[in-house]
């Protein structure tokens, strides 16, 4: 009787420890959408918009002083090459690069630092400009990013052709 009752829980409790498993791992965010559901912010209605990247928790966070108008998937650089501290929106963007020494470029790039060595752009890209599954799939997670922050294929392309010049960037863990 009582190794029936010990297999019987044993049996009920095997798909409930399946199932904590399955919703205990980290759902793999489809970089070919927006973050969210609903449209972009008209910055027009938002002239005092700034952008609010937190690497501890992988987001880009579109403001309007303290509220949050928008949020975005992103993965930040590994080892902590992110730099932290308040930047602005730089002139140089771009709808395409590719880095010979990395090996890896991007679409939608916009320049936060260094005119253009700091960039939020897409998840990465080869050559050609096809996207590289296996990194695009880290996205939300620490990446492989040389210290960039990469985004959806649509929120890059919303900041390249809405951000405006001089936009406050704050970027902190």
């Amino acid at each position: 009787m009582l190794l029936c009752g010990l297999l019987c829980v044993g049996a009920l409790l095997q798909p409930l420890t399946q199932t904590v498993q399955a919703t205990s791992t980290k759902k793999t965010i489809n970089w070919r959408k927006p973050s969210q559901q609903k449209a972009y912010p008209n910055l027009k209605k938002h002239p005092q918009v700034w952008i609010d990247v937190s690497q501890k928790k992988q987001r880009v966070y579109i403001k309007d002083g303290k509220k949050v108008l928008y949020t975005m998937y992103a993965s930040t650089g590994k080892d902590h090459s992110t730099p932290n501290g308040t930047f602005h929106i730089q002139k140089e963007r771009g709808k395409f690069f590719y880095n010979q020494q990395s090996g890896e470029g991007a679409k939608y790039w916009t320049s936060w630092k260094d005119h253009g060595v700091y960039l939020f752009h897409s998840v990465p890209t080869d050559q050609e400009g096809h996207f590289l599954k296996k990194e695009a799939d880290q996205l939300g997670k620490e990446a492989n990013s040389h210290g960039c922050v990469r985004l959806t294929v649509p929120d890059a392309k919303w900041i390249n052709e809405n951000m405006p010049v001089g936009t406050k960037v704050v970027i902190h863990q």
